[in-house]
């Protein structure tokens, strides 16, 4: 077995390890999801169901990122295929700023206002 196979069957591996993050994330996620509908023990199942999906495809999405480096500068260290990992970094950077969007519900430069709006909010609670 040569340096090359070997490197490709542990960028297999990386790749099925995203999957295996988004998919196995998304199935808890619906798991927690379930009784807390149900139950009614949250205000916000539906945004917690959101949330956590999110989450659980935008760590998917970077171990899957990982892999795709990999394979381009030690596999196929060609001018091509950097070009092709270029395309798909900044697709699954655009996939992972849309979904950190509908996570936190506001632009990233945005969440220091919030955070600062909700402060005095939380100065008033008991």
């Amino acid at each position: 077995m040569s340096y090359e196979e070997t490197i490709s069957d542990v960028v297999r591996v990386v790749e099925a390890v995203g999957a295996g993050i988004m998919v196995l994330g998304g199935l808890g996620a619906f798991i927690v999801f379930v009784p807390r509908a149900l139950g009614g023990r949250t205000s916000q199942p539906y945004e917690d169901l959101r949330r956590n999906l999110g989450r659980s495809i935008l760590l998917g999405l970077e171990v899957l990122i990982v892999a795709d480096i990999v394979r381009t500068i030690i596999v196929d260290p060609t001018l091509e295929s950097v070009a092709v990992l270029g395309v798909i970094v900044v697709i699954r950077i655009l996939l992972s700023f849309s979904l950190e969007v509908e996570i936190d519900g506001a632009w990233p430069w945005q969440q220091s206002q919030i955070g600062s709006r909700a402060e005095p909010e939380r100065m008033k609670r008991p």
